[in-house]
């Protein structure tokens, strides 16, 4: 029997949490507080969950891919919130194009890095 799925959402840490939390709320996801020590972040029906746990090794591995339909135009709305300069440890990375599509990056204050990017059609 199939399942229907309805969400997938990943965790991931953070070395300082109350900045995280900040960091994310400032990239535009809504914050839902579950704990003292755990938060949803959403945008849309898209989500992950937000620790205040933080393992070096682990930390620096965790990836996310967030697929966005123009990344040109997000990748301007990205950059116009200065988030480099607001929060330590925060990078962006210019999107690249690649036989697939394009790809930019963001590393979160913790080292978390998000691919995202915009797939041919």
């Amino acid at each position: 029997m199939k399942s229907a799925l309805k969400s997938i959402r990943p965790f991931i840490g953070a070395k300082d949490y109350l900045k995280s939390r900040e960091f994310y709320k400032e990239w535009g996801f809504e914050e839902i507080v579950n704990s003292p020590k755990m938060s949803f972040f959403s945008s849309g029906k898209f989500g992950f969950y937000l620790q205040d746990y933080y393992l070096k090794s682990w930390i620096e591995n965790s990836m996310l891919f967030l697929e966005v339909k123009k990344l040109s135009e997000y990748w301007e709305v990205l950059k116009a919130k200065n988030l480099e300069k607001k929060f330590e440890g925060v990078k962006l990375v210019e999107p690249t194009e690649f036989e697939w599509g394009k790809e930019g990056f963001i590393y979160d204050p913790s080292g978390v890095l998000w691919h995202i990017g915009e797939f041919n059609k």
